[in-house]
Parts: C-alpha cells; sequence; structure tokens
C-alpha cells in the first residue's frame, strides 16, 4: 500500500510537471494571435505574431511595434514588415492598438485612435479619460511571460509617428524593461529634460520630405543641409537637445552615411556603463510612413534589428 501510495504521489508530482511545461506551448497559435487584456477595466487589443521557430525551451526576443494616429495594432501587424522579419528571425512581435479618444490636434477636433503620450502632443476634448498605456503596454509584457518563455533581457520597442511619441515616453517609464528604443517621425513634443529609470540606446529617424512634421520651415530637407536641420532648426534641434539631455550623451556626434541614401549623426553616451547613444537619422526621399522596405528602400526592420541586438536589458 505504502508503494502504491508513494507511486500515486510521484505520479501526480510528474503529471504537475509536465502540465506547467505545457502551459508554455498551448494557448496561442504559429503565426498570428490576436489577444485582449484588462487594464483599469478596459480591455485592451494586441496583436502578436509567433515565428514557426519558435522553441519554448530557449528564450525568445521581444519586439513591440507601435502604430501611429488613427491606426492599430492589426493595421501595423500587415504593414510595417516587423512580422516577416521577426518570422526569418525568430523574433515574438508585438502590435498593440492605442485606444480611441476625441482629441484637439492642430485646431481640429478629430474621434481617432491616439496614444497617451507626453502632453503637449495633442488635448483631449473636455470628458475624456486618458488611458494609461504605460500600464497596458507593462501589462503586456506580464501576459507574454506567462504565455512564452521571453528573454527579458531582449525586449525593444519601435513606434511610428504618435507612436514614436508613445515609444519616447516608454523610453523613460519603461527603461527598466527595454533594452532600446527606435523613435521613427515622432519623438518629444516640447524640449524639456526628463529622468529615465535606466539611460537606454535611443535611436530617431525622421524622412526629409516628411510633409506632415517639416512644416515649421520647408517640407524637404535637402540632405546636404542635415547638420543645420539637426542644430538649428526648432524641430531637430528640439529632439536633439531633450534626448541627448535626458539620457546622458555627449553633445559632440559623429557623422556618417551616404546623402544618396542616409545620413546618421551619433552621440555617444557620456558614460560606458550601460551602454548607449542617441542617434539622428535623415532618411532620403521618406515621407511621412514607417519605411519597411517595400514602401521605401529603407528597411527599418532589418535595420533596426541589427542595432537592436548589440543590446540587453541593465
Amino acid at each position: 500500500m505504502k508503494i502504491n501510495t508513494r507511486f500515486l504521489l510521484f505520479l501526480a508530482l510528474l503529471l504537475t510537471f509536465a502540465s506547467c511545461k505545457k502551459d508554455k506551448t498551448i494557448g496561442f497559435d504559429i503565426g498570428k494571435n490576436r489577444f485582449t487584456t484588462v487594464v483599469d477595466g478596459d480591455d485592451r487589443e494586441y496583436y502578436v505574431h509567433v515565428p514557426e521557430s519558435y522553441d519554448p525551451d530557449v528564450p525568445i526576443p521581444v519586439v513591440f511595434m507601435l502604430h501611429g494616429t488613427s491606426g492599430d495594432g492589426l493595421k501595423f501587424y500587415n504593414i510595417s514588415g516587423w512580422k516577416e522579419l521577426g518570422e526569418t528571425e525568430n523574433i515574438l512581435t508585438i502590435f498593440p492598438s492605442s485606444w480611441r479618444y476625441c482629441i484637439i490636434e492642430d485646431g481640429n477636433t478629430q474621434n481617432i485612435t491616439k496614444w497617451n503620450c507626453f502632453p503637449g502632443a495633442f488635448s483631449f476634448c473636455s470628458g475624456e479619460t486618458p488611458r494609461d498605456d504605460v500600464k497596458f503596454l507593462r501589462q503586456i509584457l506580464t501576459d507574454l511571460g506567462e504565455k512564452f518563455t521571453v528573454d527579458d533581457a531582449r525586449v525593444y520597442m519601435v513606434g511610428f509617428s504618435n507612436g514614436g511619441q508613445m515609444a519616447t515616453r516608454c523610453s523613460v517609464e519603461m527603461s527598466d524593461v527595454i533594452a532600446a528604443v527606435v523613435e521613427s517621425a515622432g519623438s518629444f513634443s516640447n524640449d524639456t529634460l526628463v529622468n529615465p529609470l535606466n539611460k537606454i540606446p535611443v535611436w530617431y529617424e525622421i524622412g526629409n520630405v516628411d510633409d506632415r512634421l517639416l512644416t515649421d520651415s520647408t517640407t524637404n530637407i535637402p540632405m546636404r543641409d542635415f547638420e543645420l536641420f539637426m542644430n538649428v532648426s526648432a524641430y531637430g534641434s528640439k529632439v536633439v537637445s531633450a534626448n541627448i539631455n535626458s539620457f546622458g550623451c555627449d553633445s559632440n556626434y559623429v557623422l556618417t552615411g551616404d546623402s544618396n541614401v542616409a545620413l546618421l549623426a551619433t552621440y555617444p553616451g557620456l558614460t560606458a556603463t550601460p551602454p548607449h547613444e542617441f542617434r539622428f537619422m535623415l532618411i532620403k526621399g521618406l515621407d511621412h510612413q514607417y519605411p519597411n522596405g517595400t514602401n521605401h528602400p529603407f528597411n527599418g526592420p532589418v535595420e533596426h534589428w541589427a542595432w537592436f541586438q548589440q543590446y540587453r536589458v541593465h
């Protein structure tokens, strides 16, 4: 009788262990998944692409791709190019959806999807309750950890336009769990100084024909005027100043690149630990869109992933 009892106990423990391991391999599909999570009483939506090569016994890196104004997670799942790169590079790619609000921007009132980024980018209409999107994105990370074997040291974020502004906020308020951030056509709204939880690498990029952001001067920045745009223009100097001062980077930069493709100014971190830098890139012929290698020759996912892989959460 004792032997049987011990055997049954052993069998129960074995089944429990097997069930725990199995939890990391169920509850999702290889390929496209739509999930929801409850944040402050709201059902919030996000899409996840699970690559075919995903192995629950091997931690997988994560890249968030945040859409712009009027978009949603599904749109950027389809058009950003990140799910395709995630498939080939074995990355768990995440596409959250922002909330829909009545907002006032550039004097116009709209009912539209927006990320609740830093104040100053736009105004909420009277009666609107801004959602806590940092809390939402942190909740996604928690959910991912329950479903997948996530490499917590390799979590990255890309954002486009209003999503770039949200990625900027996350570079400050989520820099304890994000290794590096790309701000594409969206960054700080004001020339301000903030205190990030950690000093992490940040890459800002804009097209030289971005008619949405370059309205303060001209809608076409000649590539030869890159340094003038970056150092003197109201828009470019604000982005540089806010980023290098907030993240502790040298005001002196190294200029590289090809004026027929893209020019890059790299501002090294003032301290080597943790490794960080600020990048400011001007991309030739790019208007207000995230470059995915199809809509523009510059392949954002490929270039950004190559850069991300240098960095880990510290």
